[in-house]
């Protein structure tokens, strides 16, 4: 096996990730997102939407596609918290096959947690033993570990999930701040039950805390070099948290990194960051671009023979 694909098909958007093997792991080839909302609306109706259902599945009909034409051999189609918590789910799989062939899966909370501890520590040498926070649209995961996973849980909270449930405003009234922030303690509370707080680093992955460092760091176009392994200290996430509250969707649109599709739900997001860093006394966050999507890359090389290869007519 040569090239590999990954398509993670998350609450908020879908990615792709196609890499090459080589000795000790994945080399880049292309990378791409597309915000599609997927999650819009489930957490209340606990169906996924026409519309949303038939954006997400034509951006997976096309990285399928681009990822064949950049020659991956083994395509993973992996879905997380939106799909997991739809009672209509049955359309997105047959949706999948019809336009792919292939059949998607759906990651239980324990499998995406697994995932992301290993995509965000395998280029991690020093700092741990580590509390992994990945903050999605409908869920986020705080997974413990040094080399490996040692403790975890998913929990039903995420930046998608939590601006419908309260934020109905723009900007946000400080009573829908105040129940963003309820829920996001609530989290952290049943966290640290399962996880302790015997970690030393705090590692953050996923689109929410990846946009909040690059605001951080000032940066005029989005740089994932920049961006990966930056250290960003508790007090300038309490500013962009608070300035971001205070902007209009229009208004953090208009900031210069952050992704179409972020604006209107990364308010909330932000305050899920800054409530576990608070909650659990850690004074900076170790941001990483490595993520659930190279845990799914890197997990595949494990596991070929789950993924058939394509057959030679398809090339």
């Amino acid at each position: 096996m040569t090239r590999i694909a990954a398509i993670d098909v998350g609450t908020n958007s879908v990615r792709m990730y196609v890499a090459e093997k080589v000795d000790g792991g994945l080399q880049h080839v292309e990378r791409d997102l597309l915000v599609t909302r997927l999650g819009q609306g489930v957490d209340s109706k606990k169906r996924l939407g026409k519309a949303p259902l038939t954006r997400t599945l034509n951006a997976i009909a096309r990285y399928h596609a681009r990822a064949s034409e950049l020659g991956a051999e083994r395509i993973r189609i992996a879905a997380t918290s939106a799909v997991r918590d739809a009672t209509n789910r049955d359309a997105f799989f047959d949706g999948v096959h019809a336009r792919t062939g292939l059949d998607a899966e759906v990651l239980t909370g324990e499998e995406e947690a697994r995932l992301s501890f290993l995509g965000a520590t395998n280029d991690l040498s020093e700092g741990g033993p580590y509390l992994v926070l990945d903050i999605g649209g409908g869920s986020t995961e705080f997974v413990r570990g040094d080399r490996k996973r040692e403790a975890w849980i998913s929990i039903d909270i995420g930046s998608v999930r939590l601006t419908e449930r309260h934020i109905r405003s723009d900007p946000p009234t400080p009573a829908q701040m105040k129940a963003v922030v309820a829920d996001a303690d609530e989290a952290v509370r049943r966290a640290k039950e399962v996880v302790g707080e015997s970690t030393r680093t705090l590692v953050g992955l996923a689109g929410t805390i990846t946009t909040i460092a690059a605001v951080a760091l000032d940066l005029k176009r989005y740089d994932r070099a920049a961006i990966h392994h930056a250290r960003i200290n508790i007090d300038t996430i309490r500013s962009i948290d608070a300035m971001l509250y205070g902007m209009t969707v229009e208004q953090r649109k208009a900031l210069p990194v952050m992704p179409r599709g972020r604006e209107d739900v990364i308010a909330a997001g932000s305050t899920i960051l800054r409530r576990v860093m608070e909650g659990f006394g850690f004074g900076e966050v170790l941001v990483s671009e490595a993520d659930i999507l190279d845990g799914l890359a890197l997990d595949l090389l494990l596991k070929a023979s789950r993924f058939p290869a394509r057959k030679p007519e398809e090339s």
